[in-house]
């Protein structure tokens, strides 16, 4: 859920009057197991194109794999094709599924597109796939990937956002791991971190991300749910969540005590907000545990988000998933299915979490030598897993998007504009209660 490059962030609002119209390839392919041919007829290699909005780092590292997949083998070759971010990702597939040119696969995944059949289901391909063991996969994380009982995405790394501070600072300061285990001690200890010159804030204590996804997070280690439990009412004016949102208004525009970065391209605002704390603009950042691999862990450390007083921290913890478009050639999408089951092998995806920070999605990842050194001279590469393990499961909007959109658009109000959070949180749940009563028939 979650703003993750986040990973879980929220679903864009669907066009599917054009979709609809140019229809959806139903296809399911015809499965390959990994040591059958994946190459066109010819002999010569299949061409695919892999559309993914990763940067930095991230960005090399898939390049990486990528070059070492086409290099193991002479049936496939993967042409990445990067997108400014997950978003816009979603916003390329949107156009080229309504045009009929589309990738084989992409690093997305949307429940109401698979169920439209634009992607294609690989319950056939994983079927006659030998190698393909269900059961060594992280049961949540492959389950995000079924929609009615059918696989139609497969993990590629497991995201959850964590709380990253300047180690140096907390230390003169005082302030120990153990003062920031509640929301209520980080905000006392980014008060007492917070510098402040002629009036104005010259280093922010604590700077969370932009977006809806932090205040989520938060809301649900008060208790907030954004559902009733019938499914029928939209919960996002609670209690839990106006005071956990009013209380990040307050901290950024009463107390300057902390602050976000906003806007740019891509992921130009994460990347400014990471600089911040490297450059001892920040005492910390509330960030992806992708962000591992950008970081400089002489300098910082890494510590699970904390609960409010009285309740246990309760963060969203979701696999970043990848799918094979139903319009892709019957070639492509065996070629395409090749590439994603290279990724998820269990010494490349123990090699995607050692270099990115990201969670391996395979548990035979743990028993791979590297990372179990790896592991052992790096703890803060385990706080993701320490943290999935009390993770809640990211939402799944039965709107196809638009309740994480009025979510997303309260968040603004509230951490830009300085709206107060009851009445953000109002109008976004009279805009996102009409849209599930059209689903429900509420």
């Amino acid at each position: 859920m979650l703003k993750m490059k986040s990973i879980l962030s929220g679903l864009l609002i669907l066009s599917f009057i054009i979709l609809t119209a140019c229809g959806g390839n139903q296809s399911t392919g015809a499965g390959a197991t990994e040591n059958q041919s994946a190459g066109a007829a010819d002999g010569k290699p299949v061409e695919i194109e892999f559309w993914y909005g990763l940067g930095g780092k991230l960005g090399d590292e898939m390049k990486s794999l990528i070059d070492e997949f086409n290099a193991s083998q002479n049936e496939v070759i993967v042409k990445p094709v990067v997108q400014g971010n997950y978003d816009e990702t979603k916003q390329k597939l949107q156009a080229a599924i309504a045009s009929g040119k589309v990738p084989a696969a992409a690093l997305a995944s949307d429940v109401v597109w698979a169920k439209n059949g634009y992607f294609a289901s690989l319950d056939d391909f994983i079927a006659a796939d030998n190698a393909f063991k269900a059961d060594d996969f992280i049961p949540a994380f492959l389950n995000q990937g079924k929609v009615d009982g059918k696989q139609y995405f497969l993990p590629m790394y497991g995201t959850t956002q964590l709380l990253y501070y300047n180690k140096e600072m907390f230390k003169k300061a005082g302030i120990t791991e153990e003062d920031i285990k509640t929301w209520e001690g980080l905000a006392a200890a980014a008060e007492k971190l917070t510098v402040k010159e002629n009036g104005k804030t010259t280093v922010y204590g604590w700077e969370p991300m932009w977006g809806a996804d932090n205040m989520i997070d938060a809301t649900l280690s008060r208790g907030g749910h954004i559902l009733s439990e019938d499914g029928k009412t939209v919960m996002i004016d609670s209690p839990e969540w106006v005071e956990t949102w009013d209380a990040f208004r307050k901290w950024i525009f009463e107390d300057q005590s902390m602050a976000i970065h906003s806007g740019g391209q891509g992921w130009e605002y994460w990347y400014k907000t990471i600089d911040d704390v490297l450059q001892d603009k920040a005492a910390g950042y509330t960030g992806s545990s992708g962000d591992q691999g950008d970081l400089d862990f002489n300098k910082l450390a890494a510590a699970p988000q904390p609960g409010w007083e009285g309740h246990d921290p309760a963060p969203v913890a979701s696999a970043l998933q990848a799918g094979i478009l139903a319009k892709a050639s019957p070639e492509e999408q065996k070629a395409a299915y090749k590439w994603l089951t290279f990724f998820t092998k269990a010494e490349n995806t123990a090699k995607w979490s050692m270099n990115t920070g990201y969670i391996a999605v395979r548990q035979s990842a743990l028993e791979v030598p590297e990372f179990k050194e790896y592991s052992e001279q790096n703890p803060h590469s385990r706080q993701p897993l320490l943290q999935a393990q009390h993770a809640s499961e990211p939402f799944i909007d039965p709107t196809g998007g638009k309740i994480m959109d009025a979510l997303k658009v309260a968040a603004d109000k509230v951490q830009i504009s300085n709206m107060p959070a009851e009445q953000a949180l109002k109008e976004a749940k009279e805009t996102a209660q009409r849209a599930l009563d059209q689903v429900t028939g509420g």
